[in-house]
C-alpha cells in the first residue's frame, strides 16, 4: 500500500463541479486531490447550455475567453411539420449592459467545457488522477481517511475534508446514507453525439418526437428524443438511423457515426442535506435534474464557487460553522430550480421550447442568508445576498476598467462611493478596498457603479469572494464591516 499523503481536500469526481472546485482551490493555494474512476475524460456534450451567471463564474475562474471561443450561440428551433418547417429563437435575446455584461446564448458541448477547465487547472499546477476510484472512507473530528483503488494499488490519504462532487449516483451520498428523495419524471430518452449526412448547421432541427441539434465547436449533432421503457434501444449509428427513418420520414439523412450515446430516465432529486461532518456533496451528488433549460451544469458549477471560498477560509482559521452556509444557502437554490426544470420539461412535452431570463440564474441569491450584514430598511440598490453587479469604471491613471475585473481572484472587495480614501479601513490580507470620491482609486464617471449598486454618499458595499453582497453600510458602520471580517476569518 502506498504511503499515506495529507491534502487538505480530497474531490471526488472531476465533472464541472469538482473541476470548479479544483481551480478555485487551486488558485487560493489549497492542497487537494481530484480524484475519478473514469480511465478518461468524459467524452459526452450532455450539459450544453452555460448560462450567463455561469459565464461570470467562468470569467472569475480565468476560463470564459476560452469556454465561449470553444462553442457558439444556439441556433434557432427549426420546426417540420405538415411538409413544411418554421424558425422560432429558442432564447429570449438581450443585449448586455454594464451590470449584466454576459447575455450569451451560449453552447458548449460538456465535454468541450470540462477540457477547457482541465487546462486552467493544468496552469495552475494540478491535473486530474483518472482512474482513482474512492473505495470507502471513514471520518472523525479531525478529518477523513479515504481508500482510494489506483491503477498501481490502493492508496489510503489522510485529509481535512472530503468532497463528493460523482454524479447522481454518489458514492459518497450513498455512504453517508443521506437520501435523495425526489421522483422520475415518466420519461425516459435517448441523447448521443453523432455525425449526420444530409442536414445543414444553421438551426436546431426537431421534428415530433426527434430532434438534431448542431453542437458549436464540433462537427456533431446531438440526437434526442424519448424512447419507452419497455425499449431496447439500439444506439449504433445504424440503430439511431432506422428510429430516426421510423419517426421522420427523412430518408435522406443519415446518421454515420456514434461519438457518444446515452439512454436514461429523468429524474428530479434533491439530497436531505449537503453536509456530514467532513464529508460534503456537490453538483450532480446532491440534486439531479432533468436536462431542460440547462439547469444542472450550472447548479453544479456554482454549487463550488459557493463551496470554494468557505473550504479555504475554514482551512485558513475560520470558524468551521462557515461551511454550514453552504448547504444554507445553496439548497434552497437546487430546489428552486428543480421546480423550474420540471416545468420547462412539460412545458417541452407541449412543444413550447421557448427560454427567457428565468433560466439565465442571474436573479439568484441569498437573500435569507446568515452571512448577510444588516441593510433590511435598504429601499433601492442591492440589498446582502444579491448578485453584485458589475460597472465599467476608468482607474485613477485613467484605464479604464470594470467592477468585475477588480473583483476578480479569490479575494473580498470592499468598494465606497463619493467617500474620502483616507476613511478607509485598514489593508489587511484577503481584501481589496477601492473607493471613489476625493484620494480615490476608482473614477465612477458615467455612475454606473453609483445607480447600479444604489448608493448615496459615504456608502460602502462589502462584495464576497464568490460575487455577492455581504453588506451595505454608512462610512459610520464601518467598524460592524470590519468585525464581520474578523469573523469570517479576514483578519488585519
Amino acid at each position: 500500500m502506498a504511503p499515506t499523503t495529507d491534502p487538505d481536500v480530497v474531490i471526488c469526481g472531476s465533472g464541472a463541479a469538482g473541476l470548479t472546485l479544483a481551480v478555485d482551490l487551486a488558485r487560493r493555494g489549497v492542497g487537494f486531490l481530484l480524484i475519478d474512476k473514469a480511465p478518461q475524460p468524459f467524452g459526452g456534450s450532455r450539459g450544453k447550455g452555460i448560462q450567463p451567471r455561469s459565464q461570470e463564474v467562468f470569467e472569475d475562474l480565468g476560463v470564459i475567453d476560452r469556454i465561449v471561443a470553444s462553442g457558439g450561440e444556439y441556433p434557432v428551433q427549426r420546426t417540420y411539420a405538415d411538409g413544411g418547417f418554421v424558425d422560432v429563437a429558442v432564447t429570449e435575446q438581450a443585449e448586455p449592459t454594464p451590470a449584466e455584461p454576459y447575455q450569451l446564448a451560449l453552447m458548449v458541448p460538456q465535454f468541450l467545457t470540462e477540457r477547457r477547465m482541465r487546462e486552467r487547472l493544468a496552469e495552475l499546477g494540478h491535473v486530474v488522477l483518472h482512474g482513482h476510484e474512492l473505495v470507502g472512507f471513514d471520518q472523525d473530528a479531525d478529518g477523513v481517511t479515504a481508500r482510494l483503488a489506483t491503477p498501481t494499488g490502493e492508496r489510503t490519504v489522510r485529509t481535512r475534508y472530503l468532497v463528493g462532487t460523482d454524479g447522481g449516483s454518489s458514492f459518497v451520498r450513498k455512504a453517508l446514507g443521506i437520501g435523495f428523495p425526489g421522483r422520475t419524471l415518466g420519461v425516459r430518452a435517448v441523447v448521443a453525439d453523432v455525425l449526420v449526412d444530409g442536414l445543414t448547421t444553421d438551426a436546431w432541427h426537431r421534428w415530433e418526437q426527434t430532434s438534431l441539434c448542431p453542437l458549436r465547436g464540433t462537427d456533431m449533432f446531438q440526437f434526442q428524443g424519448p424512447i419507452p421503457f419497455d425499449l431496447d434501444v439500439d444506439l449504433s449509428a445504424e440503430g439511431l438511423t432506422a428510429l430516426f427513418h421510423a419517426r421522420t420520414g427523412r430518408d435522406d439523412i443519415v446518421i454515420r457515426e456514434v461519438r457518444w450515446a446515452s439512454a436514461f430516465e429523468m429524474n428530479a432529486r434533491l439530497a436531505d442535506r449537503y453536509r456530514e461532518g467532513r464529508v460534503l456533496l456537490a453538483g450532480d451528488a446532491a440534486h439531479c435534474h432533468p436536462p431542460t433549460g440547462g439547469q444542472g451544469l450550472n447548479t453544479s458549477v456554482q454549487d463550488a464557487y459557493n463551496l470554494g471560498w468557505k473550504l479555504a477560509a475554514v482551512l485558513g482559521g475560520a470558524a468551521e460553522s462557515l461551511l454550514d452556509t453552504y448547504e444554507e444557502e445553496r439548497r434552497p437554490i437546487a430546489e428552486s430550480v428543480l421546480g423550474l426544470s420540471v416545468r420547462l420539461l412539460e412545458a417541452v412535452k407541449e412543444r413550447d421550447m421557448r427560454r427567457g431570463r428565468e433560466v439565465h440564474q442571474l436573479d439568484l441569491g441569498y437573500a435569507g442568508s446568515s452571512l448577510n450584514v444588516g441593510s433590511s430598511g435598504r429601499d433601492k440598490g442591492v440589498v446582502p445576498g444579491d448578485r453584485a453587479p458589475d460597472a465599467p469604471v476608468t482607474g485613477a491613471g485613467g484605464v479604464a476598467t470594470r467592477l468585475f475585473t477588480l473583483f476578480r481572484g479569490p479575494h473580498w472587495t470592499l468598494l465606497g462611493h463619493d467617500v474620502d480614501a483616507d476613511s478607509a479601513p485598514a489593508a489587511r490580507a484577503g481584501l481589496h478596498v477601492h473607493t471613489t470620491g476625493v484620494r480615490g482609486d476608482v473614477v465612477d464617471g458615467g455612475g454606473y457603479f453609483r445607480d447600479g449598486y444604489g448608493l448615496s454618499t459615504g456608502q460602502w458595499v462589502l462584495v464576497r469572494p464568490d460575487g455577492y453582497v455581504a453588506a451595505v453600510v454608512d462610512s459610520g458602520d464601518l467598524g460592524v464591516v470590519e468585525s464581520y471580517l474578523d469573523g469570517i476569518g479576514v483578519r488585519g
